[in-house]
This record gives C-alpha cells, structure tokens and sequence, in this order.
C-alpha cells in the first residue's frame, strides 16, 4: 500500500507525469534533456527526478558526467503504465510534447548543455588549436 501511495504522490504531479510520458517515448534521457522539457532549472527538475525514483518509478546510470535516466521495471508497475497509456499518452497535448522532446533528442547534448550553463559548461574545441 505504501508503494501504491508514494507512486500516486509522484505521478500527482503534472512536471512529474510528463517525464514518465518522456521516458516512454524513449529508453534513456539525460537530466539536461529532460531538464529543456520541463522548461525548468537543473534543480527543480532534479527534484521531479529524486520523487519519481523515491517512488521506484524511474533509476538512473552515471556515464561520466552525464546522469541517464529511465522508466524502471514496467512489470513492477504495468497497470499504471497501462493506465498512464489510455489516459495520458494518447492524448493531443501529449502528442505536441512528443514533438518537442524529438527535437530536444535531436540536439547534442554538449550543445543543449552549454544552452542551459553556458560555454563553461561544455566549451566548444577549436579545430586549429594546437597547432
């Protein structure tokens, strides 16, 4: 019962509901893609991320410097994702944030960092440095 509450508590939440949305669209997504979704900082947006794995929604792997995030076991909780399905996923406005995220995914994950922390963040290479 517990489980089934905190899963209710995290997916109350719209931000929240639509990084599940995110995640089954797609395997993984980095914390700046899903950070460029939401249209947030990196710490509200870290926050959404920390409740949904609380609830054993959503885990996460570290790749270097970049944290990867995804659905977590769908048997664990296939009838709210069966749920989620009929009633959120299929529908018009989700269908135009499915959209947007394609053409976040689209972009280069050092180019949507520098986006969102500037050039320190990801400093582009000069081609003729060194020489």
């Amino acid at each position: 019962m517990n489980n089934t509450l905190e899963i209710l508590k995290a997916l109350s939440d719209r931000n929240r509901l639509r990084i599940v949305a995110a995640l089954t669209r797609y395997d993984e997504l980095l914390a700046c893609q899903i950070t460029e979704l939401l249209q947030v900082r990196g710490a509200t947006a870290s926050r959404h991320l920390s409740i949904l794995h609380h609830a054993g929604l959503i885990c996460s792997r570290k790749e270097g410097r970049w944290i990867y995030y995804r659905l977590a076991n769908l048997l664990d909780n296939e009838l709210v994702f069966r749920w989620l399905d009929k009633t959120f996923l299929s529908s018009k406005q989700q269908q135009k944030e499915f959209k947007m995220l394609d053409k976040i995914i689209a972009l280069e994950r050092e180019e949507l960092c520098r986006k969102q922390r500037g050039e320190a963040c990801c400093p582009k290479t000069s081609p003729n440095k060194g020489i």
